[in-house]
């Protein structure tokens, strides 16, 4: 079992994005297995994923952010500049993971009450999350944390792609 007293939150470095990449996967098997396609979990590119990683790190626009318990990565989550445009959002919460185990235990919401407090302070009033259409539990959390929906894609033959859009107002 863990303490959660060692859990703790700092921005992300270079040296962290090989242990995210890796990260990364171990998540998708264990939480989107059967809900994105198995060929997208399956051709999983680890190097494209630690290319995609250092350049958030390396960005001016966007915050990447690693939470880690003893020093060992068990999650991360990025927000600023949206990765891909929706609407007039200026600011979204992006990638937004943590480790299976790690789960409902108030970790989840202390990672989205930090990136908040930090989307506030630039000074919009609203932000949004995309989340997949067929991640149920992602949505209760989102839900939970405030959200209200503002955008359903329409289905298509890839369970992968369709997504939910949340908005909160600050």
């Amino acid at each position: 079992m863990f303490n959660l007293e060692n859990i703790k939150f700092r921005k992300a470095t270079i040296a962290d994005c090989p242990k995210l990449s890796y990260l990364k996967k171990e998540i998708y098997e264990n939480t989107f297995r059967g809900i994105y396609p198995d060929k997208f979990i399956d051709n999983y590119d680890y190097d494209a994923n630690v290319k995609k990683f250092e350049s958030f790190v390396l960005s001016t626009e966007i915050n990447l952010y690693v939470v880690t318990d003893s020093n060992e990565i068990i999650g991360y989550f990025e927000y600023g500049k949206p990765y891909r445009p929706f609407g007039d959002y200026t600011q979204e919460i992006g990638l937004f993971y943590l480790k299976k185990e790690y789960r409902k235990l108030g970790i989840g919401r202390q990672m989205f009450n930090l990136a908040y407090e930090e989307i506030k302070n630039t000074g919009v009033d609203k932000f949004f999350i995309s989340c997949n259409k067929f991640n149920t539990n992602a949505q209760k959390f989102y839900e939970k944390m405030g959200g209200k929906i503002v955008h359903i894609d329409e289905d298509d033959a890839n369970d992968g792609v369709p997504q939910i859009k949340f908005e909160y107002l600050i």
